[in-house]
């Protein structure tokens, strides 16, 4: 699995260890300035080495990792897991639901006021 033989394209190695869903978005995100390798900002063909540290935001996230092994094609994730040190920050904790006021069965539709208290509880 290792590609010692030459250089790895970020886009292609962001994508091969599972950071993006597919190729063509990650060559967006390096297009798009979304992926960083030791602070700067690359294009999709930029060549990546072990000791790298590449930031990735994607999905509302900040991926951060030191790449510890190069890959050309794309790996299961136990195999993907080795290939670099994740250093990310925790993602934000989900936001619980607030719960709604239920309705009885064949109540009808709610009166104007009724509404207004569904709004202020669902935060609107």
């Amino acid at each position: 699995m290792a590609a010692d033989e030459g250089p790895v394209r970020v886009d292609t190695w962001i994508w091969s260890v599972r950071l993006i869903k597919t190729r063509s978005m990650a060559a967006t995100a390096c297009r798009g300035g979304h992926v960083k390798i030791n602070g700067e900002r690359v294009k999709p063909a930029h060549a990546v080495k072990p000791g790298d540290e590449v930031r990735l935001h994607h999905a509302g996230r900040e991926r951060i990792v030191v790449v510890s092994k190069l890959v050309r094609k794309r790996v299961g994730p136990p195999a993907a897991a080795e290939c670099y040190v994740d250093n990310s920050p925790l993602p934000p904790p989900r936001e619980e639901a607030v719960v709604a006021g239920v309705r009885d069965r064949g109540a009808g539709r709610p009166t104007k006021r009724e509404r207004r208290d569904l709004e202020r509880l669902r935060g609107r």
